[in-house]
């Protein structure tokens, strides 16, 4: 990972309140790093910025949206990490409400976990991975490798 890293910000609506809450803290901190949003995480997440520095969107801000979640967004997201586009996912995801897509939502989490992406599913994991030191510096992931369960399964 660069110094720079691809941050994925993606909540369920019961829980854009509590990111937006989370990105209104530590958006400062989000300066200079690229972010990745579904599309209303991503609408929210760019509104939260805009009214915080009380300007348009800060130059050294890149954000990309992708579609809303139950649109395809995750799996947009899935992909992403997959091709490495992703160096951490903050998902503020909602374990009380059921979601129209929970097998993508399952297949994003799996995801994640696969390719080692340090992940934060609630707002104290967030503030652990955004207050770390490493996010500000290069970090090399350990990957595990998958070439022995792959001779297996290709007959």
């Amino acid at each position: 990972m660069e110094k720079a890293k691809r941050i994925a910000l993606v909540a369920h609506d019961n829980m854009k309140h509590d990111l937006a809450e989370w990105v209104r803290y530590n958006w400062k901190t989000l300066l200079g790093h690229s972010l990745v949003c579904t599309g209303t995480t991503g609408k929210m997440v760019e509104e939260t910025i805009v009214s915080e520095s009380g300007e348009d969107l800060p130059k050294d801000l890149e954000i990309r949206l992708l579609k809303s979640g139950p649109l395809g967004g995750d799996q947009q997201l899935g992909a992403l990490i997959a091709e490495g586009g992703i160096d951490i996912v903050i998902f503020f995801w909602d374990p009380m409400s059921p979601q129209p897509h929970d097998v993508d939502v399952k297949a994003l989490l799996r995801i994640a976990v696969l390719y080692n992406i340090p992940m934060a599913c609630n707002r104290s994991s967030a503030d652990f991975l955004i207050s770390s030191p490493l996010l500000a510096r290069e970090y090399h992931q350990q990957l595990r490798d998958y070439s022995g369960y792959l001779a297996r399964a290709i007959p």
